[in-house]
């Protein structure tokens, strides 16, 4: 029978051959939660355990922890639920990666916790990043993640195939994010629900590993399950850097007769610059309809973008020249090992004396939990993945979100601004 990536991760975890539409109880490769929704998952994992004499967790080395969201803690709470993880990290004898290291989404595959094949789970709605790595990565909420931490197991109803096949060679000042978005505004914020998005084509296949994370980061924002980019010689190469003498297993790909629910095709020679605007991801528009828009701040940053090809995309757009009059522009580094490459190229000094704030690496503005909020009637342009209303601060501002390259160009401006004009 043939498979689909998915089917075959499934297939592994049960230690069975399933097909999508199956119900299965598969084994969990490696699970994360992070400061915001880990202290309801441990929580979880004591009622279940209660009354056992030393409880544990399934497998300390299958579990990671990391502090992302509020950091450094920005309020009493937020400081208690770091005490909190702590302490369960320490007592459970699990890796926790503390104030220091960044973004979850970019440390899991950065630090070697992600591998082609792997199914991972996540107490997060954008896990399914590592897809950019050929594993299937999906977000689940605190209660699952409790279970998932008391026995490795979780159910799951295998999912349908999206495939989306692109092709072409990306235009000037176009990157993956304008692809993204393009596809997203296609099918729209239901389009894979609860699907595998796939993608392939010519142009995914040109992706580095930051490209292809920003495309997997996202499949969630059209509904689907999981974003995933079959491995190849490129996640090769990454891997090895991160993980010695790693060798690809090629079976991790969609069999060439395998049966995909939809497939689409797109030819992104010609695609403009895009921008979803307020306050739907999928309201999406060429930068061309919305170029001159007033902004009062830019954010480049988050798990989908706030890696260094992103932040050198933006410093060489800049090219020295200010931030405009009575705007802010807030560069986050999406983890620590970026921000060291930002600070070595020489980024940060320019970053900072165009005008501009070089936050240490944290979610940032991008969850509304801590720094850069935007206030009443504020109009943002960020580079993050969610535009809803209320999203990065109070609910009657209004967010646009680009790419690194049109974000840089509308700093320079005020306004939203085409940067194949800069």
């Amino acid at each position: 029978m043939a498979q689909t990536i998915s089917e075959k991760i499934f297939s592994k975890a049960t230690n069975k051959k399933v097909k999508a539409g199956d119900f299965v109880l598969a084994n969990i490769d490696c699970a994360m939660t992070h400061d915001i929704t880990g202290p309801l998952a441990v929580e979880g994992f004591r009622e279940i355990v209660k009354g056992k004499k030393n409880p544990r967790v399934w497998d300390p080395s299958k579990i990671v922890i990391l502090f992302d969201h509020q950091v450094p803690a920005d309020s009493l709470n937020a400081a208690a639920n770091h005490i909190f993880l702590r302490q369960f990290a320490k007592e459970q004898g699990i890796l926790n990666y503390d104030v220091f290291e960044g973004v979850c989404h970019q440390v899991m595959p950065e630090k070697g916790h992600v591998r082609p094949g792997d199914l991972i789970v996540g107490s997060d709605s954008h896990t399914c990043a590592y897809g950019a790595l050929g594993a299937f990565s999906t977000g689940i909420g605190s209660t699952d993640m409790a279970f998932v931490f008391a026995t490795g197991k979780l159910w799951f109803r295998v999912p349908q195939t999206f495939r989306f096949e692109v092709e072409g060679k990306l235009p000037e000042c176009v990157y993956p994010k304008d692809v993204i978005l393009h596809l997203i505004g296609d099918v729209g914020v239901e389009g894979a629900r609860y699907m595998t998005s796939e993608f392939c084509g010519s142009t995914v296949r040109n992706m580095d590993i930051p490209g292809r994370m920003t495309m997997s980061n996202m499949a969630i924002e059209m509904g689907g399950k999981a974003g995933i980019v079959e491995a190849d010689k490129t996640t090769e190469k990454y891997l090895n850097e991160r993980i010695p003498g790693f060798r690809l297993d090629p079976k991790w790909k969609s069999d060439d007769d395998a049966s995909f629910a939809k497939i689409k095709q797109y030819d992104v020679s010609d695609l403009s610059p895009q921008v979803a605007c307020p306050h739907n991801v999928d309201n999406v528009k060429s930068v061309e309809e919305v170029e001159g828009t007033k902004i009062d701040q830019v954010f480049v940053g988050s798990c989908t973008n706030g890696r260094f090809e992103d932040i050198e995309i933006v410093a060489k757009m800049m090219n020295g020249e200010k931030v405009a009059k009575g705007v802010r522009l807030l560069i986050i580094p999406a983890s620590h090992t970026e921000y060291m490459k930002t600070l070595r190229a020489g980024y940060v000094e320019q970053f900072m004396e165009a005008g501009a704030i070089v936050e240490s690496p944290c979610c940032g503005p991008c969850m509304g939990g801590s720094f850069g909020l935007l206030g009443k009637g504020e109009v943002g342009l960020s580079t993050s993945n969610r535009n809803f209303k209320g999203r990065q601060g109070s609910p009657d501002a209004f967010v646009y979100l680009s790419s690194p390259a049109t974000a840089a160009a509308s700093a320079l401006y005020g306004e939203i601004k085409d940067p194949r004009k800069i």
